[in-house]
C-alpha cells in the first residue's frame, strides 16, 4: 500500500513538475517575442530615423559632445572658473551676504591721498544694506585705489548713527531731505578721484567689478559711461544693459535668465545702464552737470544721462565682467502707484518727450529686432565670422590673422559675432574677444547653428568664413537663411602646401589627400561671393584653375608700426627659429635645419647657440634639444619679444608650405635680420636687399654666418626689414582692403540674385 502511494506521489509531482515546465516554456516563449517585438519597433525607428537624416544627426551630436567635454572639460568649467574667480567667498551659491550682518567696528578701509576713483553711495535709512554694500568692498578691495563717500539723505532713521563708525570713509549726514538725484549730484562735489561710481546702497559688490569698470574707461577712449552686469542674490541675472525702444518703454535685458549665456558676456553698447552701478570720468559728470534736475526726484535720470553722453560724441558701454549683486526694490520699493516709485511713470513721459526724435531715428519699436537692438546696431552692419575655434593669437599665425581681421572689422564701427566650430569657450582668449566688444556664440546653450541663423539670420549683414576644413558645413544654411554677401577666407592654399609636402616625402596617400583638398577647397571657392587670400600667385593659381571664381588679396596681418633699431643687444642666443610645431611644415624645417644646415654653421661656429621657439614641439623636435639648442615650448609675447631683441638672426628655414609666414613677417618687424628660403618668402614682393633667400643648405648657412659676424650689414638689413613691414603690413591697409572686399562681395552677390 505504501509503495503504491510512493508511486501515485511519484507520479503527481511529475504531473506538477511537467505543468511547471509547460508554463516556463511558456514564459520564455512570451519573453522572447516581447524581445522580438521590441527589436521590431527599434529596427522601424531606425528606418525613420534614417529616412529624415536625424540619425546621423544624433550620433554626430553625441560624438561632438563626448569630444567636447573630454578635450575641454566643456564650457560649465570656463563659467565655474570666472565666477570662482569673482566670488571667492561662494555669496551666490549660499547667499551669504544677506543672511549675514555686518557691524560697522568691522568695517574699515584705507585713507588714500590721491584716489583714482571715487565711489559715492547715496542712502537714506536702510543701514544694514549700506554696511553690507560697504562690507563687500572692504572684504575684497578693488586693486584701483578709491575712495567712499556716503551721503545718508535726513532719513531719521536712529540706525545711521553706525555709519559713523566706519573708518576710512567721508559720511555726509544732511540734516534736510535732498531726494536722490540732488543728494547724488551733492555728494559728486566731494569726490576728488577720476572716476565717479555711482553705486546704490542696496548692492552687494563683486571681487573685480570696480576695476573691470576702471579698465574698459581706460581702454576705450571713446567710452563716456560703463555700467555693470546687475544680479540677483540668488545669481539670477536682473540686468545686462538696458534697452530703450522707440516708444520710450524700456527693458532690463536679460531679466530673470542666466547670467551665463554668450549673449551677456560680451562688452558693448547699451542704451542705458541702470544707476545702480555706473562709471564715467568725473570731467565728464561736471562738464555734464550731473543728473538733470528734469527728473527730480527720482527715476529716469540715468536713462537720460546715457542720451546726453551720446550727444557729446561718446558710447555707453556694458561691462558683463563687472558683477554686483542689488536687492531691487530696496529703496522705494516695487509699487509705481505710491511714494517717489510713482515719479517713474512721470519722468518716463519727460524722457521720451526730450528725446523723441532720437528714439524715432535710432530705436526700434518695442520688443523688435532684439539682436540689433541689444547691440545699438539701428546704423551698424552686423558681421558673422566663422572659424575653427577661437583665435588663440599668440599660438599660431592663423589665429594672428583672424584677430587681426575681427579688429579691422571692429575699427570700422562693424558688431561682429564670431562662432566657433568646436564651439568652446577658451579660457582667456574668449574672456579677450568678449572684452573687445565680440558676441562668441560657444557651447551648447544656443541650440546649434541651423537653429541660431534660422532665427539670426535676417540681421546678419555679412559673413567671413575661414579654412576649407570648416567654411563647408555652414555654406547652405547661410544661403537658406540670409541674403548676407560670404567672404571665405583660405589662410593659403592648402592642396599646393600638401602637395609639395607629398613630393618631398614620396607619400602617395598625402599627395591624394593633397588632390581631395583641391577639390574641396575649389567648391568652397565657387560657392561664396568673394575668396581671400594672402598672396596674388595663391589667388591666380585658384582662377587658373577656374576663371569665374571671384577671387582677391588682403593683408593677412596689422602690426603697429616699428622704429628702427639703432644697436644690437647681445643675448643668449644666437639663431632664432619661431614657429607652431602642430603645423608640419615647421616640424620639417626644424629637422632639415638641424641635420643639414646647422651643421655647416658649427663647422665655424662650433659653440653657436640656437632656440627653437613655439608651442606644441613634436617629439622629434624635443629630440633635438641639448646644451646649445634650446627648445622651449609656447611662450607668452612678453618672452617672445625678448627673444626677438636679443637674438643675433632669424632663421626660416621651410621646405614645403603655401601663403604669407607670420613667423617671417614678425621677425622682419621686430627688425631681427632673417635668412629663408622660396617658400619662406612666398607672397612677399619686392624683397631685394630685404630678406635672404637661399635655396640649399650651404647658402642658407653661408648667409646665417654673415649676420654672425657682419655688425653694418646687421644694422642694415634690420632697418630695411622694419620700413618693408610697416609700409606693407599697416593696420589701416588691412582695414581698407577688408572694407572694399565686403564691398566686392556685395556687388557679386546682388549681381548672382538679379540672374
Amino acid at each position: 500500500m505504501s509503495e503504491e502511494r510512493h508511486l501515485c506521489s511519484q507520479a503527481g509531482d511529475y504531473e506538477n513538475f511537467a505543468l511547471a515546465r509547460s508554463r516556463a516554456t511558456l514564459r520564455s516563449i512570451l519573453v522572447k517575442f516581447r524581445l522580438l517585438r521590441f527589436l521590431c519597433w527599434i529596427i522601424l525607428v531606425v528606418q525613420l530615423l534614417l529616412q529624415g537624416r536625424l540619425l546621423d544627426r544624433l550620433a554626430h551630436s553625441i560624438r561632438h559632445r563626448f569630444r567636447f567635454y573630454r578635450e575641454h572639460g566643456g564650457v560649465l568649467d570656463y563659467q565655474k572658473s570666472f565666477l570662482a574667480k569673482i566670488d571667492p567667498r561662494g555669496i551666490l551659491k549660499s547667499s551669504g551676504a544677506q543672511k549675514k550682518k555686518f557691524e560697522p567696528s568691522g568695517i574699515s578701509f584705507p585713507v588714500v591721498k590721491i584716489p583714482v576713483v571715487s565711489i559715492i553711495i547715496p542712502c537714506y535709512g536702510k543701514v544694514d544694506y549700506t554696511l553690507r554694500c560697504l562690507s563687500s568692498l572692504a572684504e575684497i578691495p578693488p586693486e584701483t585705489p578709491f575712495e567712499i563717500i556716503v551721503a545718508e539723505d535726513a532719513s531719521g532713521d536712529p540706525d545711521c548713527a553706525k555709519l559713523r563708525n566706519v573708518r576710512g570713509i567721508t559720511y555726509i549726514e544732511r540734516k534736510k531731505n535732498m531726494g536722490f538725484l540732488r543728494s547724488c549730484n551733492d555728494a559728486a562735489k566731494h569726490a576728488r578721484g577720476a572716476y565717479i561710481f555711482l553705486l546704490n546702497n542696496d548692492t552687494y559688490v563683486m571681487r573685480g567689478a570696480v576695476d573691470a569698470l576702471v579698465r574698459l574707461l581706460r581702454e576705450r577712449p571713446d567710452a563716456g559711461m560703463v555700467g555693470a552686469r546687475l544680479i540677483y542674490p540668488d545669481g539670477v541675472q536682473q540686468e545686462a544693459g538696458g534697452i530703450v525702444w522707440r516708444d520710450g518703454s524700456a527693458w532690463n535685458y536679460g531679466r530673470h535668465d542666466s547670467a551665463l549665456k554668450p549673449e551677456y558676456c560680451y562688452v558693448r553698447e547699451a542704451d542705458y545702464i541702470s544707476g545702480a552701478a555706473i562709471m564715467l570720468p568725473r570731467d565728464t559728470w561736471n562738464k555734464l552737470g550731473g543728473f538733470d534736475e528734469h527728473f527730480l526726484p527720482a527715476y529716469c535720470e540715468d536713462s537720460d544721462l546715457a542720451f546726453r553722453i551720446r550727444r557729446e560724441g561718446l558710447k555707453v558701454l556694458y561691462q558683463p565682467e563687472a558683477w554686483v549683486i542689488h536687492y531691487e526694490g530696496v529703496s522705494h520699493g516695487t509699487d509705481v502707484n505710491s511714494g517717489i516709485k510713482a515719479y517713474q511713470i512721470e519722468n518716463n513721459n519727460k524722457l521720451k518727450k526730450r528725446w523723441g526724435d532720437v528714439l524715432l531715428k535710432d530705436h526700434f519699436p518695442s520688443g523688435t529686432r532684439l539682436l540689433r537692438a541689444r547691440d545699438r546696431a539701428a546704423h551698424c552692419k552686423v558681421t558673422l565670422v566663422v572659424d575653427h575655434y577661437v583665435p588663440e593669437p599668440d599660438r599660431d599665425a592663423g589665429s594672428r590673422t583672424m584677430m587681426c581681421f575681427i579688429e579691422a572689422l571692429l575699427k570700422t564701427g562693424r558688431v561682429v559675432k564670431f562662432w566657433p566650430d568646436n564651439r568652446y569657450a577658451s579660457p582667456r582668449y574668449t574672456e579677450d574677444l568678449q572684452q573687445r566688444g565680440v558676441e562668441v556664440l560657444y557651447g551648447e546653450t544656443t541650440g546649434g547653428f541651423a537653429r541660431w541663423i534660422k532665427e539670426n539670420g535676417v540681421e546678419v549683414d555679412e559673413v567671413l568664413l575661414s579654412r576649407p576644413t570648416v567654411a563647408p558645413a555652414y555654406i547652405a544654411l547661410l544661403r537658406q537663411h540670409t541674403r548676407a554677401p560670404i567672404i571665405f577666407y583660405g589662410h593659403d592654399l592648402h592642396h599646393a602646401r600638401m602637395r609639395l609636402e607629398a613630393e618631398i616625402t614620396k607619400d602617395l596617400s598625402k599627395k591624394l589627400a593633397a588632390m581631395d583638398m583641391m577639390d574641396k577647397e575649389i567648391s568652397v571657392c565657387k560657392s561664396v561671393d568673394c575668396a581671400l587670400y594672402p598672396s596674388e600667385e595663391e589667388v591666380c593659381t585658384i582662377q587658373e584653375i577656374d576663371p569665374m571664381i571671384q577671387a582677391g588679396t588682403v593683408s593677412p596681418y596689422a602690426l603697429a608700426e616699428a622704429t628702427p633699431r639703432k644697436s644690437l643687444q647681445p643675448g643668449n642666443v644666437d639663431i632664432l627659429f619661431v614657429a607652431g610645431f602642430a603645423h608640419a611644415p615647421n616640424v620639417d624645417a626644424a629637422l632639415w635645419f638641424h641635420d643639414y644646415i646647422l651643421p655647416l654653421i658649427r663647422a665655424q661656429k662650433p659653440g653657436v647657440r640656437v632656440a627653437l621657439v613655439g608651442s606644441n614641439p613634436t617629439e622629434e623636435v624635443k629630440s633635438l634639444a641639448n646644451d646649445n639648442i634650446k627648445v622651449t615650448g609656447f611662450v607668452t609675447d612678453a618672452e617672445l619679444a625678448t627673444y626677438y631683441a636679443t637674438a643675433r638672426v632669424a632663421v626660416s628655414p621651410l621646405r614645403f608650405g603655401a601663403g604669407v609666414k607670420f613667423k617671417v613677417v614678425e621677425g622682419m618687424h621686430a627688425g631681427l635680420p632673417l635668412v629663408t628660403t622660396p617658400i619662406g618668402a612666398q607672397g612677399l614682393k619686392n624683397l631685394d636687399g630685404v630678406l635672404e633667400i637661399c635655396n640649399d643648405a650651404e647658402s642658407f648657412a653661408k648667409a646665417v654666418l654673415r649676420f654672425l659676424d657682419d655688425d653694418s650689414l646687421w644694422l642694415e638689413r634690420s632697418a630695411r626689414q622694419i620700413e618693408y613691414v610697416n609700409r606693407t603690413f599697416s593696420c589701416e591697409t588691412q582695414k581698407r582692403e577688408i572694407e572694399g572686399a565686403f564691398a566686392r562681395a556685395a556687388e557679386n552677390r546682388n549681381r548672382k540674385q538679379k540672374k
